[in-house]
């Protein structure tokens, strides 16, 4: 007699469904979940994103406040959470940010239900309270790091064994970034809207306009590469959220007009297509000045066969083989960093083509957002003796756009 395994009900918990990574890796285990014939739940105080979960099969509950630091606030949510979990059958929850977190582990323990967080962010221990308030992030029955870089500190400064630890890194969608899956007209059109010119390279910046995302350092850099290289043609486009009237925002453009970058810069602003912008780029340039925790968009680039250059720290140099699959300069060397452009922009196309290949190749045996389900999948079945994580989604398998 042939014994089915069980259909567990997954509940996870995040502050809210808006745009960013935390946000895309919940629908993404949403979409494995339910694929792999599971139930997904996810619960949050809402936004832009939950319509898409919900066409991806999964339900949200609305939870208010539930990224609520406040202390009364997480009991009386954590109370409410456990309630959900006993009505609902919830056989696991998996936490994505502290707060929640804290939430659902008070819920957890009362209900005995299996907990387990992903620690996806910076999140420094540099005053008095914070580490035991990041702490629960580091609390989980599995704690899954998203890069080696994120796993050594958590092992080191959280003592988190390896019967707990689990390093997933994060992925791209194959599907969607692919140099096939791209039209010629999609990047036609995003060049139109940028205003920029046929045949002129193209150096991608994607990241929030924020200071330690490194906007700034590269206008300094730009200026030198113009001086440098004063005939050689180029475009810089700037592309990443910010909401109206942000100083920081405003200081860029006049820094850019200050080092006379006005013709050759572009602030684009949100962009929804993102692989196409990655196949219109020449380069595409991170130039975080604080380690990233992974960096998503450094595997999307590579995954679209296009050349990186990366500050060399945190995930950076696990997802990036100097000289290889990108290159890598020194945090804050403003003069490296526009040497780097600057080769890449007077190199040989095959060269660049060599290099773009080899940096695919490398997402697609290690950096895949099929591998993160099936991995995640497996911490799941660990827990509940499932086996989901056969079940998992194929890497060519359509996902609906989180978009």
């Amino acid at each position: 007699m042939t014994i089915t395994p069980p259909s567990p009900v997954i509940l996870q918990i995040l502050p809210a469904l808006e745009q960013g990574g935390v946000e895309r890796g919940t629908l993404e285990m949403a979409d494995a979940i339910t694929q792999a014939g599971g139930t997904a739940l996810v619960m949050s105080a809402g936004g832009r994103l939950v319509p898409s979960l919900e066409r991806l099969g999964a339900r949200h509950h609305a939870l208010p406040g539930c990224g609520s630091k406040n202390p009364f606030s997480i009991l009386r949510n954590a109370g409410t959470l456990a309630r959900f979990i006993q009505q609902n059958k919830v056989a696991l929850v998996h936490a994505r940010s502290r707060a929640p977190a804290w939430v659902a582990r008070l819920a957890c323990t009362r209900t005995g239900t299996p907990f387990v967080t992903t620690w996806h962010g910076v999140h420094a221990n540099n005053f008095p309270g914070k580490k035991r308030y990041n702490a629960v992030l580091a609390a989980g029955d599995r704690v899954i790091a998203i890069s080696q870089h994120i796993g050594q500190r958590l092992a080191q400064e959280y003592h988190v064994g390896p019967d707990r630890l689990r390093v997933i890194p994060r992925g791209a969608d194959i599907t969607q970034f692919s140099p096939e899956a791209v039209s010629g007209q999609r990047v036609h059109r995003l060049s139109e809207s940028w205003d920029v010119p046929a045949g002129v390279p193209v150096i991608l910046m994607p990241g929030r306009l924020t200071e330690w995302k490194g906007q700034r350092f590269l206008l300094e850099a730009l200026a030198r590469v113009k001086h440098v290289a004063p005939m050689t043609p180029w475009v810089c486009v700037f592309v990443g959220s910010c909401p109206p009237g942000n100083a920081y925002a405003e200081s860029l453009v006049a820094h850019a007009r200050a080092l006379g970058l006005t013709d050759q810069v572009r602030f684009a602003g949100h962009c929804q297509d993102m692989p196409a912008a990655m196949a219109l780029a020449t380069v595409v340039v991170i130039p975080s000045l604080r380690p990233e925790p992974f960096g998503r968009v450094v595997v999307e680039a590579q995954a679209m066969s296009r050349p990186v250059i990366v500050t060399a720290h945190g995930a950076a140099l696990e997802t990036v083989q100097h000289g290889m699959t990108g290159l890598s300069i020194p945090p804050g060397d403003i003069q490296a960093l526009a040497d780097a452009m600057t080769s890449v922009l007077l190199a040989p196309p095959d060269a660049l083509h060599t290099m773009g290949e080899a940096a695919r190749a490398t997402v697609l045996a290690r950096y895949t957002t099929h591998a993160m389900q099936q991995a995640t999948l497996h911490v799941y079945d660990e827990l509940l003796g499932t086996e989901l994580h056969k079940n998992a989604p194929t890497p060519f398998q359509d996902m609906t756009s989180a978009g």
